[in-house]
């Protein structure tokens, strides 16, 4: 569907230069009759119709007005048709809208005020178009808890599927805010493990001095205040899944203890002297180079070996193919529900222009609290740079070369579709109205797996 192509149905000849004038900010189409104006919609699917009910070969009544509003909306359902009524009309403009027209006006015609019609029926299409390509691109998010229709996210979305049912320790590494907790609770939840505690633990947000306590466990009186004895994180997680988030911010002089656990899986509470047996799988995230701690001394290295059996790296916001407009769209939708601002209907272009140019440091967290205080401060239906906190004049959007585009384009539906079709590549194919053969050529094109 064209989104600026606007199809005026009117039978009168002055009428519609009168029209065709008013309107020429938009690829205008003229029909007459019945017949003319099933045809323009057939071949050009208009975003946007005014249509006169009286057509010939009734031109004093509304039956055959009515016969091609009927048609309009069963070929083409999320056109948005405005009905052109007599002034002295009241019957007519609420049976048109009860048969599924999008709003009515009525004689005598004001251009400036039917433009005013006009262009916010051109605005909900778009809208709606846009809602139906981000429902499209997630139709199935590709884990539980993770928005993402990139390329990039679906394939660390696949090795966490791939390793979640073994039990190998497992290094999440990305920048604050990129979702390393949530894939960690996905390799949790889609392990064998799944029925058993999920514990996790921030180091970073513990102080070295309670952290050994936090993680191990302590003996009654192993210190002052120690008045009973308390299972350590470790305990707690038997049987399950245990989180160290952070696992950079760990003190050097707690690392040996650690590593103790990772190779006999055994914990040794703090004042006590008897092993404690655990069975747990270790997932372990930093945002810092751990390489680089090494180097400096505050890292061990017999430690890193030890949980970077597997490594994930979690790509930024900013570096993941489309990501930044779905994502925004579904914290919309979320905190638009909670706060109930059903008034508020998407983005505007400026917004999305600010969020495409933005660096995005918090990534994933940073935008959604974003989105949700845009949703508390907007003042209008759309949401723009100024609600997002985002100055649209300190940005420049990358221009993207036509091949660039392209491709761009083509592997994010690929990527989409094959979502969609539970990475059935003949349905995918069927989606994409492409041959099987073609497809694969695609997939070796963009390195894409199944």
């Amino acid at each position: 569907m064209s989104e600026q192509t606007l199809l005026i149905v009117e039978d009168d000849p002055g009428l519609q230069s009168q029209l065709r004038w008013s309107f020429e900010q938009y690829k205008v189409l003229m029909a007459d009759d019945r017949e003319s104006a099933v045809a323009a919609v057939k071949r050009n699917q208009p975003a946007v119709v005014t249509l006169d009910l009286g057509l010939p070969p009734d031109p004093g009544g509304v039956s055959e007005g009515f016969a091609v509003l009927n048609d309009i909306l069963s070929i083409a359902p999320a056109t948005k048709v405005i009905v052109i009524t007599g002034n002295d009309d009241q019957i007519n403009p609420v049976k048109s809208i009860g048969l599924g027209a999008y709003d009515f006006y009525q004689k005598p015609i004001d251009p400036e005020i039917l433009s005013f019609v006009v262009e916010r029926a051109f605005r909900l299409c778009a809208l709606e178009e846009e809602n139906r390509q981000f429902q499209r691109m997630h139709v199935t998010n590709p884990l539980e808890g993770v928005i993402a229709a990139s390329p990039e996210m679906h394939e660390v979305c696949r090795m966490v599927e791939r390793l979640a049912p073994t039990d190998i320790t497992v290094l999440l590494l990305g920048e604050s805010g990129t979702g390393k907790e949530v894939l960690a609770r996905s390799l949790h939840a889609l392990s064998p493990r799944s029925k058993k505690p999920f514990v996790a633990v921030n180091a970073a947000a513990i102080p070295d001095s309670l952290l050994e306590s936090e993680l191990f466990g302590f003996e009654k009186g192993a210190y002052t205040g120690a008045t009973q004895q308390t299972k350590g994180k470790f305990e707690l997680a038997d049987g399950g899944t245990f989180f160290l988030d952070e696992i950079g911010d760990i003190p050097l002089s707690l690392q040996p203890k650690l590593l103790r656990v990772l190779q006999e899986r055994v914990v040794e509470r703090v004042g006590g002297r008897q092993p404690i047996k655990v069975d747990v799988r270790l997932i372990c995230a930093t945002h810092q180079n751990l390489s680089k701690l090494i180097s400096e001394g505050k890292f061990r290295e017999d430690l890193y070996f030890r949980i970077n059996e597997m490594i994930i790296n979690i790509p930024p916001v900013r570096e993941r193919t489309g990501d930044i407009a779905v994502l925004a769209r579904a914290f919309l939708d979320k905190f638009a529900q909670q706060m109930r601002r059903a008034d508020i209907l998407g983005f505007s272009d400026e917004a999305f222009a600010a969020m495409e140019a933005y660096h995005w440091p918090g990534n994933v967290r940073e935008l959604e609290h974003k989105v949700k205080r845009a949703v508390v401060m907007a003042s209008g239906s759309l949401i723009d740079a100024k609600d997002m906190e985002l100055a649209p004049g300190e940005f420049k959007r990358r221009l993207w070369s036509l091949r660039e585009a392209r491709d761009m384009a083509e592997r994010q539906a690929i990527c989409a579709a094959l979502s969609e079709a539970g990475e059935n590549v003949t349905k995918a194919a069927e989606i994409l109205e492409i041959t099987r053969p073609t497809l694969y050529a695609l997939l070796s094109k963009f390195n894409l797996k199944i």
